[in-house]
């Protein structure tokens, strides 16, 4: 009888799992084909006359990057100041605190400023694109673009894929200098040194491929960001309850998406 009771609850177990790697594989080619179709349509839109629309692009870009300025500069700031401290209160017990400066300097550009820019829009953004298009798929607003010969990938995700494309790289770069200033704020009152000197020790010890490695980042977070949050948008379903789900599994599933892309980047790029 406990043979045949852990039997059972082993194949239940098998059967969950196999479940979730099947619908796994299933949002991964979902994604894949949105990715597709959402480039087919932005390169190739004006020769199918479904030009993507310029002003939807913009439109995009002020409610995914400009308005979270501020948020990132506040983040970003407050994140530079507490890896300053932690650094030289660290580094004091082996009289080595001046080097935060250099650590500030790489891991900020490589890792933490658009680590925290990707956040940002992942918790801000990606949320309010999957309730919009949730909304618009449960008011079967989605069928009728179908309808009338509109392409909801083109109408839709083209836009945003465009958008983040162009802000994510911008804001990882005022992430960068907002927490590098954030650390020499506390480096001028610990260290006793003047912001002019901090900064140049900052650009002495930073390289092209720092900066470059951070932006290259940017852009798979952007991708990562847009196919997401359209994926559970497209896919939302069981009303005001079933819209939450979706909103809520987008932020998670982004922030995820971002944390694992970030370490498997610094695997093969910082060896």
């Amino acid at each position: 009888m406990a043979a045949e009771i852990s039997a059972n609850r082993f194949r239940l177990l098998t059967e969950k799992v196999g479940r979730k790697f099947v619908s796994g594989v299933e949002d991964f080619g979902y994604g894949a084909a949105l990715l597709i179709e959402s480039v087919f349509w932005l390169l190739a839109g004006r020769w199918r006359q479904q030009r993507v629309r310029l002003s939807a692009i913009v439109q995009e870009m002020m409610t995914i990057g400009v308005q979270a300025v501020p948020v990132v500069i506040i983040l970003a700031f407050a994140n530079g100041a507490m890896m300053a401290m932690q650094g030289i209160y660290t580094l004091r017990d082996f009289g080595a605190e001046s080097q935060v400066v250099s650590g500030i300097a790489m891991s900020v550009t490589r890792e933490f400023g658009v680590l925290i820019a990707g956040i940002v829009v992942a918790g801000r953004s990606g949320s309010a694109i999957a309730a919009r298009i949730g909304t618009m798929q449960m008011a079967q607003e989605i069928d009728a673009l179908r309808v009338m010969g509109v392409s909801p990938v083109r109408y839709l995700v083209s836009p945003i894929l465009a958008a983040m494309l162009v802000m994510m790289p911008m804001l990882s770069i005022l992430s960068d200098a907002m927490a590098i200033l954030g650390g020499g704020v506390i480096a001028v009152i610990e260290l006793h040194i003047t912001l002019d000197t901090y900064a140049i020790r900052v650009f002495s010890e930073l390289v092209p491929g720092d900066i470059f490695q951070g932006l290259i980042k940017s852009l798979v977070f952007a991708v990562l960001i847009t196919l997401v949050a359209t994926s559970n948008g497209f896919n939302a379903s069981g009303g005001a309850e079933g819209l939450g789900r979706a909103t809520t599994r987008s932020v998670v599933l982004c922030i995820a998406a971002i944390v694992v892309a970030d370490m498997i980047f610094t695997f093969f790029l910082s060896r």
